[in-house]
This record gives structure tokens, sequence and C-alpha cells, in this order.
């Protein structure tokens, strides 16, 4: 799977368990909801007021 700007939480999460440090560290506390679960990583960098690439980074480098 490649992580990008355009990659749904829940597809990253499913495949990725290990990220679910980095959604929380920028407060993505429900990552359970559905709404959470189908959102893009973009959709919730701009709710939470995160940087996207910054993000990004965090997860690529928790999956490595």
């Amino acid at each position: 799977m490649t992580l990008d700007k355009n990659s749904i939480i829940g597809d990253v999460l499913d495949a990725y368990p290990q990220t679910a440090p980095v959604f929380m560290a920028i407060g993505m506390h429900c990552l359970g909801c559905p709404a959470s679960r189908g959102e893009s990583i973009a959709d919730a960098c701009m709710v939470h007021g995160v940087n996207v690439d910054e993000l990004l980074a965090g997860l690529k480098k928790v999956v490595g």
C-alpha cells in the first residue's frame, strides 16, 4: 500500500496498525469511528490543523 495524502485512514490502519499512535498524536482519538476511518489523510490534517507532509513523514517513519 502506498501512503499519500489521499490514503484512507481506515485502510492505513488495517494495513499498518502500528500507525495508530501517530494519528492519535495529532488529536485523532476516535480511530474506530466510521467518520475517521473513512476520511483521507489530507482531510484529517485539515480538520486537525496538521501539516499533511509532516504527518505523512511520521507515518512513513513508523511503517519503515
